[in-house]
């Protein structure tokens, strides 16, 4: 019969289940993720660095080789070797090469000069060559700057108020200035604006409000109104909770329920939901929440502005401790007393 651990988390499982996603290169899984394989690398190497088991020697110095070799003559890094360079993607790279302590492994004005060029008139910013505008975005190269002690080199100005033209009358934001309000978007502005130093933008109250309202029945979240829950919201959601004060707004055991039931208690693993098959991406956003809410003893905390370790931040000479709030959006009670 299968042993469940005591605090029901399958740690050991998990971190066998990472360790070995890069291993079989054969499987219709691997090459369908090509594109993003430097995303996959930091979902799984920052999950293993909350769990206290990163790769040493010369398990980590392939992935540091790996992830040099993605790197492009305009500076910036594409998703796997030989692929064009986008901002998503040079976040993941600089984020892994932080993680292992590799950042003075490449040329760091090269990615700045990169991450310059992209920001537009209006202070958004494109991800690539082809021009897409999108608060995604936004945040990957504050980010990023901010990661390579950089921040100087955009304009931090107008960068914060694209992020607030993208505010809708709920308080949440879109990817453009009119687009729907989206959990994963909020998470890209308020981290944005924490890092820039302006939550002054956000209507922390308001904000919250629109937050905690994904929780479903299940004690899942949801990204927006009318949509299942998803193991990955539990970060996108939660992270800007955390950012503004207001993790207790939710129910936090509920949450953790809903993630530890949508565990592979055979392989390891985090899937979507209940009954799916775990990946990289819910296993880091699965385990990340978990880490917010203070739950499985997890070794390594999570921080909500950089989605790092406090050890990493720390290792950059970044204060993990979160922005101070506005005083005026200091944290409340739960709205109607939840």
């Amino acid at each position: 019969m299968e042993h469940t651990p005591e605090d029901g988390f399958y740690r050991d499982k998990h971190v066998h289940y990472i360790r070995n996603l890069n291993k079989d290169k054969n499987t219709f899984e691997y090459v369908a993720t090509e594109h993003l394989r430097v995303s996959g690398i930091y979902w799984g190497l920052a999950a293993l660095d909350i769990l206290g088991e990163l790769p040493t020697g010369e398990e980590a110095e392939e992935l540091i080789s790996f992830i040099l070799q993605c790197q492009q003559p305009d500076g910036g890094f594409g998703g796997s070797v030989g692929h064009d360079s986008h901002l998503l993607y040079t976040l993941s790279a600089v984020q892994v090469l932080a993680i292992l302590g590799a950042l003075d492994r490449i040329d760091k004005e090269s990615i700045v000069q990169f991450v310059q060029r992209l920001q537009q008139p209006n202070g958004s910013f494109h991800g690539d060559s082809w021009c897409e505008v999108d608060t995604r975005f936004s945040y990957c190269a504050v980010c990023c700057l901010r990661l390579l002690g950089r921040l100087d080199a955009i304009d931090c100005n107008t960068a914060a108020e694209f992020i607030h033209q993208c505010r809708n009358f709920d308080g949440a934001f879109g990817c453009v200035p009119g687009a729907e309000s989206h959990g994963g978007q909020i998470f890209c502005c308020v981290g944005a604006l924490a890092i820039l130093n302006r939550l002054d933008l956000v209507d922390a109250d308001l904000l919250g409000w629109w937050l905690c309202e994904r929780q479903l029945p299940c004690g899942g979240l949801n990204g927006r109104p009318e949509k299942l829950e998803d193991v990955c919201y539990s970060w996108w959601i939660l992270s800007a909770l955390a950012i503004l004060r207001r993790l207790h707004w939710i129910n936090g055991d509920a949450l953790a329920g809903f993630i530890l039931t949508a565990q592979d208690a055979e392989d390891g693993g985090i899937a979507d939901r209940p009954g799916d098959l775990p990946d990289a991406f819910h296993t880091f956003f699965g385990i990340a929440g978990l880490s917010l809410l203070g739950k499985c003893g997890l070794p390594c905390p999570v921080n909500p502005v950089y989605a790092l370790s406090h050890r990493t931040l720390e290792s950059l000479g970044i204060d993990p401790a979160l922005p101070a709030l506005p005083c005026c959006a200091s944290p409340q009670l739960p709205p109607h007393g939840q």
